[in-house]
């Protein structure tokens, strides 16, 4: 019976007023849904991105277990050592972080599905999603750039330290989110510094020149978004070229003291990503994979595993001196510090005394940023295998960081015309959240 008309059945219900029901019904539920699930908001306003390109073995490092022997028994190469936060443990090669843990925390539950494809699971950590055959996703780094721009005037928005790769990328949304990229730490990134016999009012006149060709081919080619992707590249090349930006790299400015607290060749380039977030820069990506103390970096198979403690030691200097540096300058709380790798390693030893792939369960840390530190999330089992409690997804891990630094993970971006969200249906770890 029909509450409006007593004599009106359910079946005498219009298709029309059945289809408008469920409209107002199913909007009624959207809206509901969305205040619910409303993100957190952080105050974060930049991200150094540390990556352990290989996959950093989570049960020597960030969540050891009982000690192993490195052939049958399974277990921890090291033993472990207490931390700043009470009844958590680490690594014994990471004693410096281990005094700082209360600034961090430590995700123990970040998990996926791909196992033996590092190039996948490098894309994946860096975008959030599996490779497609149809659309290039941006990275985490390129959708900061595109949300937040650079803080100041005369820096790019993001800069990778390490070699140059497509999953660092910034995908559908053009060149001009991408990053600008430097090897070492001598000199400023490649192409943007000026031969030091031309002088600054010639190196004008040539960019007056080289801007009047540019935008007279543009014009010519307007329909052509590659041709305005490159204009906008080299547009900003020029922009960057100059001595202000130039300084951000001079290290030698910075004291013996803060210098040598930072340690070796990856404790510099934390250096100068400090260096960068000062200057404006929004993202820092500082690769720890290009220096292979070990021989094979943290891909501990075979032989790898025997000096996989001069890295993890090589870590503990840089990301120790790294989170004294951004307190001692102030901004530690406004710098998120994100310490992430593709997957980790199981506890089994393999025949050469290393270790496999494992994605079930693996570790990251994040630092500073304006979080409730001092807090560990997830739980695994006694060999750090099957994950016990609180799984993080990686579309759940970027959705952590974007909302720390006040990006909406939800946001749709324009794919040409398709709508795609920011993450893959990721939900920030609200407890990081005041």
């Amino acid at each position: 019976m029909n509450a409006t008309n007593p004599t009106l059945t359910t079946h005498d219900l219009t298709r029309r007023e059945f289809l408008k029901a469920g409209v107002s019904g199913a909007v009624t539920a959207a809206l509901a849904g969305s205040a619910t699930a409303a993100s957190p908001r952080g105050r974060a306003e930049a991200c150094i991105f540390l990556w352990l390109g290989g996959g950093a073995a989570q049960i020597d490092t960030f969540d050891p277990k009982r000690r192993g022997d490195g052939k049958k028994r399974a277990g921890c190469y090291y033993d472990s050592i207490p931390s700043a936060i009470p009844g958590v443990s680490l690594c014994e090669h990471l004693p410096k972080l281990a005094r700082r843990l209360d600034r961090c925390a430590l995700i123990r539950s970040l998990n996926h599905k791909i196992i033996d494809e590092h190039a996948a699971a490098t894309n994946l950590l860096h975008t959030g999603r599996p490779v497609s055959g149809t659309v290039t996703y941006p990275s985490i780094g390129s959708i900061v750039a595109h949300e937040r721009k650079a803080e100041a005037d005369g820096v790019p928005a993001y800069v990778v330290i390490g070699y140059p790769n497509v999953t660092r990328g910034p995908g559908f949304l053009g060149s001009k989110y991408g990053y600008i990229y430097l090897i070492g730490t001598e000199a400023g990134p490649t192409g943007l510094t000026p031969p030091s016999d031309v002088s600054a009012d010639r190196r004008e006149r040539r960019e007056g020149l080289l801007e009047a060709l540019r935008s007279d081919f543009q014009a010519s080619h307007a329909d052509d978004p590659a041709i305005a992707d490159y204009v906008a590249a080299s547009r900003e090349a020029a922009r960057l070229s100059g001595p202000a930006f130039a300084r951000v790299f001079q290290l030698k400015d910075e004291s013996p003291a803060v210098r040598a607290a930072y340690g070796g060749e990856f404790g510099q380039r934390c250096l100068v990503a400090r260096r960068l977030v000062e200057s404006g820069v929004r993202f820092v990506e500082v690769a720890h994979n290009l220096n292979f103390l070990n021989g094979t970096g943290w891909d501990t198979h075979n032989q790898g595993q025997l000096h996989q403690h001069e890295l993890i030691a090589e870590l503990d200097s840089a990301l120790s001196g790294l989170i004294d540096d951004l307190e001692r300058v102030g901004r530690l709380d406004r710098t998120l510090v994100v310490v992430a790798t593709e997957f980790g390693r199981p506890a089994e030893f393999d025949a050469g005394g290393g270790r496999g792939h494992q994605s079930t369960a693996f570790s990251a840390l994040l630092a500073g940023g304006g979080l409730r530190t001092g807090q560990v999330i997830g739980v695994t089992d006694d060999l750090a295998k099957t994950i016990v409690e609180r799984p993080v997804s990686v579309p759940d891990f970027h959705a952590t960081i974007h909302c720390a630094l006040g990006i909406d993970p939800a946001k749709e971006l324009d794919a040409a015309g398709r709508p795609v969200p920011i993450t893959d249906h990721g939900k920030a770890i609200a407890s990081l959240f005041a």
